[in-house]
């Protein structure tokens, strides 16, 4: 069952041989996270999740969300499920002691939170909103609001949202149309609708805040004119004190694709003239504040898209181990041979390979921004700490968007091991394919990702983050270039480390020409590359502490996996880097046939 979960043996090489977590425990800020601390952390985590949480995930999407008169109901294994997450005190990993969270890097946060997503994506999702709504509170929140909402959030003893989308909005959080305006004791009236509210109403909690986008009433008009404002539930008086209802109404849930136990909520807000809110921050900011909590929200959706490829993953390769289908295939003529396991099949050897190796790479990927996060808050030089998050900014846009596509692409795939059984609800992998679609919109278009990281990615800080992230990639090539076993690969990593430094360069200079709409029409091949090539390199990295490994005399237990990631890199190397070597000479092209088409020659 937990095999199925999340592979806790990779996870483990990530934290302790890879990335070498244990490490921050010389820092006075994470003194007390030594190995010893990190396992038991992670098998706690990995109890709740495979003991209380994967049970609630099928009880999750078949019984769903049940909406009435304003109200959401959710089902009542979530209300269990609820208590043992806050009591377990897991709603703030990352965040300080001092307002209810455990003070733990990232890096070790990202490893519980895989075992919680993949164990429930719709229930996390009420708890990732949640330490976000709070993240805002103790970034830009006055002292009061920290003391009235902090703690609550951080604790899980209220939830929080994030009501940003409105109906003819969209992506285009400019045109949103929800008013705020002054009142005499310093509160604003907030009058407006949102669509698309994850967790927006439900019976988890006494109190919902929501930190909501509007406009004050005359202010400039698109993104500068926005302001954010903490609007609760429930109004809370300046005691801390639970007063009034503050008329924010549900008015109905979406029939969703996936996610059936998560509410997906309509808003309307002041319906009744009474819906109150806080100024957080300052006046016409909030797209700033915004922006600043984005890395976080897009990392986490990255992770969610993540966690159901992982999940499908090994249900696949468990399938496939155990489905007796068909002959060897170099037995096909001997009418008495046995019919074999289908992971005796090319076929399916190669779909499995294909989802492990992104399986691996694309864990590395999080864990390793997630580390450069960790390194950033144990730093005192300020030089490092800007390397570091500009390394992140760069990194973001391709954790979420390189990352939820191929995770998509890693459940249909998973789905296609199991045949007929994959496509049936007997079976675990359909669910997983319908969670994961969602990743691909939310948080930011993937589309959208790539746009940032043409437009405003790869020239920030004059190209310094690119430079930076590159000279982290020219220590493996150099080291992995040095061992006889992957030092073909390695060569194969560098040429298209190379190319893709010409294709950057060829964007970036072509974004700034007439031709800037042929550049956006190849924004998400870009994009492609860009993850192809840095999950070449994550995945060589892995295989150079494997082979130093084997090298050193590994234990017997730890050879097959240390061989394995040996055949991860060159799989990948060897199968998907061609095709990525030949999307990098059609963006180097960058054909105009997609802008100059007619509108009406698309036919329809």
């Amino acid at each position: 069952m937990a095999q199925i979960l999340a592979d806790r043996r990779d996870i483990d090489f990530l934290l302790h041989e890879m990335f070498r977590t244990e490490d921050l425990s010389r820092n006075e800020k994470y003194a007390d996270f030594n190995r010893k601390t990190i396992d038991l952390i992670v098998s706690e985590a990995r109890n709740l999740a495979v003991k209380e949480m994967l049970p609630t995930q099928v009880i999750g999407d078949r019984q769903g969300v049940e909406f009435k008169a304003g109200e959401v109901i959710t089902p009542v294994e979530f209300k269990r499920l609820f208590k043992l997450y806050v009591e377990g005190e897991w709603v703030s990993m990352i965040e300080d002691i001092e307002w209810g969270g455990q003070g733990m890097p990232r890096t070790v946060a990202m490893a519980a939170s895989e075992f919680f997503v993949g164990a429930n994506l719709s229930f996390m999702i009420y708890m990732g909103l949640t330490h976000g709504a709070g993240k805002l509170v103790e970034t830009f929140g006055t002292d009061q609001q920290k003391e009235l909402f902090l703690r609550k959030l951080y604790t899980g003893e209220w939830t929080g949202t994030m009501l940003l989308t409105e109906p003819q909005a969209g992506s285009d959080v400019g045109a949103l149309t929800t008013t705020a305006v002054k009142n005499e004791d310093g509160t604003y009236s907030i009058t407006g609708s949102k669509i698309f509210i994850s967790g927006g109403e439900h019976d988890l909690t006494e109190n919902i805040i929501h930190p909501t986008l509007a406009r004050i009433e005359g202010a400039e008009e698109g993104t500068k004119g926005i302001s954010l404002f903490l609007v609760p539930k429930i109004w809370v008086n300046e005691d801390g004190s639970l007063g009034e209802p503050n008329d924010v109404v549900c008015t109905g849930i979406e029939e969703k694709m996936g996610l059936h136990g998560n509410a997906t909520c309509s808003l309307a807000l002041g319906g009744k003239g009474n819906c109150r809110g806080l100024l957080i921050g300052e006046e016409s900011k909030g797209m700033r504040a915004m922006f600043l909590m984005m890395n976080e929200a897009r990392l986490l959706v990255g992770m969610q898209g993540f966690c159901c490829a992982g999940s499908a993953y090994l249900h696949a390769l468990n399938y496939a181990r155990e489905r007796v289908q068909g002959k060897y295939l170099l037995n096909m003529m001997d009418h008495s041979a046995p019919a074999v396991p289908i992971i005796q099949h090319p076929d399916v050897r190669r779909q499995l390979l294909l989802m492990k190796a992104y399986v691996e790479g694309m864990r590395a990927l999080l864990y390793y921004v997630s580390m450069c996060d960790d390194l950033m808050a144990v730093s005192d030089d300020p030089d490092e700490q800007s390397r570091y998050q500009g390394i992140i900014d760069l990194l973001i846009p391709i954790a979420k968007g390189y990352v939820t596509d191929r995770s998509f692409e890693i459940c249909s795939q998973g789905l296609q091991v199991f045949g007929g059984y994959g496509y049936i609800k007997d079976y675990p992998v359909e669910q997983l394919l319908r969670d994961c679609r969602i990743t691909m919109i939310y948080e930011g278009t993937n589309g959208i990702q790539a746009m940032d990281l043409l437009g405003r990615k790869l020239g920030l800080n004059q190209g310094k983050p690119i430079m930076d992230l590159l000279g982290e990639i020219q220590k493996t090539l150099s080291g992995a270039k040095g061992r006889e076993d992957i030092s073909d690969d390695a060569s194969r990593v560098e040429s298209a480390v190379n190319k893709l430094g010409e294709v950057a360069l060829h964007m970036g200079q072509t974004a700034m020409s007439e031709k800037v709409l042929n550049a956006f029409a190849f924004a998400h091949p870009f994009m492609d590359v860009c993850g192809d090539v840095i999950l070449a390199w994550l995945l060589l990295w892995r295989a150079l502490v494997a082979s130093e490994a084997l090298e050193k005399g590994a234990r017997k237990k730890d050879e097959a996996f240390y061989r394995g990631q040996l055949k991860s890199a060159q799989f990948f190397v060897r199968t998907v880097l061609p095709g990525t070597m030949g999307k990098m000479e059609a963006i180097l092209e960058t054909d105009g046939a997609a802008v100059e088409i007619e509108d009406a020659a698309f036919g329809g």
